[in-house]
């Protein structure tokens, strides 16, 4: 079987600690030579951060109207890249897809296997609930991190192997298809938000959200972002507090509840259902081989 192509595509602004997990997870599974990174704003660590990594930069002078625009923009750069490789991953800088090796050696052999147009993963949110020592450059974040909770928000659409635009967390789809397009989540394959796994990375953060958040104008980032402070607050505090079970319960729980995902003919998007779980569970320890 010939040897397939794969690329991973992200967009960054400051978020160097997050960046440094995406770049170590996708360099050592595709090379460094197959990440693209969107610098939006001029930042001379990125390229520090990704080395042989492309790496493009764009103005960041209007934030008004950002996740549209910046989702087309995204989509192109992604069809662009399917014009060379065989699959193109897009996840942002803080989301990382792991792969169970009792099923898949590795994620490239993973994807080979997949006849999808478009593959969807099993999201959770990973948690730094004990304030523990900070995750340094280049070490791995599950091998300190194990606190997790699954969601149906970040059970996102990941990859793409046919001109096939990504749009609220889903697949922006044509509406004739969408009523038929499959929606494949492989079992096994998980989507990690790492966004609340470091608390010092998420306190520097919440203060360039806050800051972003209070640009006025159509279409601006808004209140979420005004309020990313307490808003991290508040969700560390609804994890801790969360009753544990195994992962084998809370992943087979997860997995089952989203396999009928909800076909948006108003945005004529195919995405997972929206669920919370109820529930906290431990990383197995394959995680921190990753």
């Amino acid at each position: 079987m010939p040897p397939m192509d794969i690329c991973a595509l992200t967009m960054a602004h400051k978020d160097h600690w997050a960046l440094s997990q995406w770049f170590r997870h996708y360099s050592r599974a595709l090379g460094a030579e197959n990440l693209y990174v969107i610098s939006h704003g001029s930042d001379p660590r990125i390229a520090e951060i990704c080395p042989g990594a492309s790496v493009l930069t764009i103005p960041r002078n209007r934030l008004q109207g950002f996740d549209h625009w910046r989702g087309r923009m995204l989509n192109g750069f992604q069809q662009g890249l399917l014009e060379i490789y065989d699959w193109v991953i897009r996840t942002d800088a803080d989301e990382l897809i792991c792969v169970d090796p009792s099923r898949w050696p590795s994620l490239p052999q993973m994807m080979r296997d997949q006849q999808a147009p478009a593959l969807f993963a099993l999201g959770f949110d990973l948690f730094d609930l004990h304030a523990g020592e900070a995750v340094k450059q280049g070490s791995c974040v599950f091998a300190q991190r194990r606190d997790a909770v699954f969601t149906g928000h970040y059970s996102k659409a990941w990859a793409v192997r046919r001109p096939i635009g990504l749009r609220r967390h889903g697949l922006h789809l044509r509406p004739n298809r969408l009523a038929e397009f499959p929606f494949v989540m492989p079992r096994g394959i998980y989507l990690a938000h790492l966004k609340f796994a470091d608390r010092t990375a998420l306190t520097a953060m919440t203060g360039i959200r806050t800051e972003v958040g209070s640009v006025e104008g159509k279409g601006a980032p808004g209140r979420a972002w005004r309020q990313a402070d307490q808003e991290a607050t508040a969700k560390l505090s609804k994890a801790a507090a969360l009753p544990v079970v195994s992962w084998e319960e809370a992943e087979a729980e997860a997995w089952e509840a989203l396999q009928t995902p909800v076909r948006d003919e108003v945005l004529s998007v195919l995405r997972s259902k929206s669920l919370r779980f109820a529930q906290r569970t431990e990383l197995p320890d394959w995680f921190a081989t990753l």
